[in-house]
């Protein structure tokens, strides 16, 4: 009969040491030992003895379309890719206190009433009739709070709500109790406090959080049950514990956000049924996550016109999405001037700093620049870099640009300006908020250009 055994595997070599070894004596790498559950005792004559399984050729394989559930949050299904798959592995991952457990809790009352156990299949007649499931239809377990703190948050966003709580973190009793009440939805708050007893080592070490999220995931594509595991992100910005755990997931969705800033951002930075390139915007109110659904709007309505500000637009998935960037450019004291960017990404900044420089003769090598993006977004695409690049220009020559012009457009180090995608999109976004006057590749192929259309 076969035995469990535990094994420490360097995660940088693959050495394999029966007992945990500090530094690894193959590659010298320190704390690269890994504690890993290994089966002894079976032998040779058993192995060959064990059935072989009969590959299926691809013709055969029946086309499936996943049933998505509507959770009741619209920005949520949205990032999602139009709503839960039945079955799906979800990591929620995000800074301490910026509202993972909320969200999730708001998803859980949701889920725990009628109208969102509808699903997007053809059969859309499919709904849990019987109050006595609906009642069981949600498993929340919490690893971190106890159940009157859960409750607590609970009823400040909505008292009448009700579902099931577990305060466990034995993930064998965890996987017994799902299999047992078969819920259509489990919520894990956090993954880091499990364990198991086939394990020596703590609680949110790198081999307890494999392997208990290896096992629960196997319990979601064994019973259909779509599982959201919450998991910490370290002090360098990554999800804590191994990397193999944002691998063995469907779904990886961050929540982003400064803390003091009202607007959190979800997006998804893998999904196996769906885009990673949307994102859901929500503000935090004392009663909960309110969903933004006109985000354009609001960030721009608060926009001041005054020397460094400039609009654009960029596309996150399907969404055309108005923001305002600011700039201020001011005199330094220090032989290095600084290039600090809030939002954007620095090395981009220095790059666009260095093009003005160059094909303006901007005499920036003594000025300190400083840009932040508005709302606490942040910006990844080039389309933003004529923004960019005007709003520096707008706060060095001290000049207020035209209050109801956009900027779109990617800068090359030559200068010119290049054309993005949805660039029709964008400019009929822009249009429906009231912005009339449009700048981009299309009427411009130059910075010099585009100084001119902006200040004519």
């Amino acid at each position: 009969m076969a035995k469990q055994t535990s094994t420490y595997v360097c995660q940088q070599c693959g050495y394999v040491s029966p007992q945990f070894l500090g530094k690894c004596p193959e590659c010298g790498t320190w704390s690269s030992l890994v504690e890993q559950i290994t089966q002894t005792g079976s032998s040779f004559s058993n192995k060959l003895g064990k059935s072989i399984s009969e590959p299926i050729k691809l013709s055969d394989i029946e086309k499936k379309a996943y049933d998505r559930v509507k959770s009741g949050i619209e920005e949520f299904d949205a990032v999602l890719g139009g709503g839960i798959v039945k079955g799906s592995v979800v990591l929620v991952a995000g800074d301490p206190g910026i509202g993972k457990s909320t969200l999730l809790s708001q998803l859980a009352i949701n889920m725990s009433t009628d109208y969102s156990l509808q699903t997007t299949a053809k059969n859309k007649e499919a709904v849990v009739s019987s109050r006595k499931s609906v009642s069981s239809s949600v498993l929340y377990v919490a690893g971190e709070e106890s159940p009157h703190q859960i409750k607590l948050r609970i009823e400040r966003i909505n008292p009448k709500s009700n579902f099931e709580i577990l305060n466990e973190t034995d993930v064998d009793a965890i996987i017994g109790t799902i299999s047992s009440l078969k819920p259509s939805l489990v919520i894990v708050d956090s993954v880091q406090t499990l364990e198991t007893g086939d394990l020596d080592s703590a609680p949110g070490s790198i081999s307890q959080v494999r392997e208990t999220a290896h096992r629960l995931q196997r319990l979601a594509k064994t019973l259909h049950i779509p599982i959201f595991l919450v998991g910490h992100v370290t002090k360098e910005g990554t999800v804590a514990g191994p990397r193999t755990l944002e691998h063995l997931v469907d779904v990886v969705l961050w929540l982003e956000g400064d803390p003091t800033n009202q607007f959190r951002i979800l997006r998804s930075t893998k999904n196996r049924f769906g885009p990673t390139d949307e994102i859901g915007i929500f503000e935090m109110e004392e009663s909960g996550m309110i969903e933004v659904k006109n985000p354009s709007r609001i960030f721009v309505e608060q926009k001041v016109n005054a020397p460094g500000s400039a609009v654009t637009v960029t596309v996150n998935g399907l969404r055309p999405l108005l923001i305002e960037i600011q700039a201020l450019v001011t005199k330094t004291n220090s032989p290095i001037p600084r290039r600090v960017g809030t939002g954007v990404d620095s090395n981009r900044l220095m790059l666009l700093v260095a093009v003005l420089t160059k094909r303006l003769k901007l005499p920036l090598y003594d000025q300190d620049v400083f840009v932040n993006i508005t709302g606490g977004l942040k910006i990844t695409e080039p389309a933003a870099d004529l923004a960019i690049c005007m709003a520096i220009l707008s706060s060095f020559k001290d000049l207020t640009l035209p209050p109801k012009s956009v900027f779109i457009g990617e800068v090359g180090l030559l200068g010119e300006l290049r054309t993005v995608r949805n660039l029709e999109k964008r400019s009929s976004e822009a249009k429906k908020l009231g912005f009339n006057k449009v700048i981009s590749s299309e009427n411009a192929k130059t910075l010099d250009k585009a100084l001119s259309l902006a200040i004519s």
